[in-house]
């Protein structure tokens, strides 16, 4: 017979026991299917840390500027791309031509004449799926341009407003580094809202899975274009 002295763990009826594991599970199902999406793409992306820790961990910046330091959704990630560092920058800067490479992007147009520099305009539209707390619909984001450095780095901000959703403000950085090989495209982006706020684990492993698809597309549009691997 099992003892239950204070040397022994007491024992657990049956019952207790099978209730224990089905929790444990559904637990543990829960955590991997929020972190199969975070982590899809290349195997340095991880998400940022929240919060003004990750602002002063050494945030991702153009010209001294970066992401919401206090907003609860942050996804940061980077790749390589063995493509000249021109072809990377005006493959990204190119905004109405974003929609022949990334097929989220549904369309894409520029609100103001001219190259694309600080305070200009874009409204763009791309799906968003549905969660548990927002409904699947198409977003319309109107980007205004904040900061520019050509060849170095683009930082955009601006509100998502769809059918049923509503992102307050996203706010996006890029950089773009020459490395050996190629170029080392890094990006950072922040989410604010009360909708998407309300389930924070699912709306930052949304958009991971956004900014990985992104890299990825980016990546290969450009070594396409470039030839292969540059010198």
């Amino acid at each position: 017979m099992p003892s239950n002295s204070p040397s022994s763990p007491p024992v657990q009826p049956p019952l207790r026991r099978s209730r224990n594991r089905v929790r444990a599970a559904a637990v543990t199902a829960s955590l991997a299917a929020v972190g199969i999406l975070i982590s899809t793409g290349p195997a340095q992306a991880t998400p940022a840390r929240t919060g003004a820790a990750a602002h002063h961990a050494g945030g991702l910046q153009c010209q001294g500027n970066g992401v919401d330091p206090t907003a609860p959704i942050r996804y940061r990630s980077d790749i390589v791309i063995k493509a000249p560092l021109s072809t990377v920058f005006k493959l990204q800067t190119d905004v109405e031509e974003w929609p022949s490479w990334q097929p989220p992007v549904l369309s894409s147009k520029r609100l103001d004449p001219g190259p694309l520099r600080k305070g200009a305009q874009f409204r763009w539209t791309t799906p968003a799926p549905a969660t548990p707390t927002t409904p699947d619909t198409t977003l319309e984001i109107t980007s205004t341009v904040r900061q520019l450095d050509r060849d170095s780095c683009i930082r955009w901000s601006g509100p998502a407003i769809g059918d049923g959703l509503r992102i307050d403000e996203g706010v996006h950085v890029w950089t773009f580094t020459k490395v050996k090989g190629g170029v080392r495209v890094q990006t950072e982006e922040t989410w604010t809202g009360a909708q998407v706020e309300a389930d924070v684990p699912t709306a930052t492993a949304v958009l991971g899975e956004g900014l990985e698809q992104w890299l990825r597309e980016l990546k290969t549009t450009a070594e396409a274009r470039s030839g292969g691997p540059c010198a």
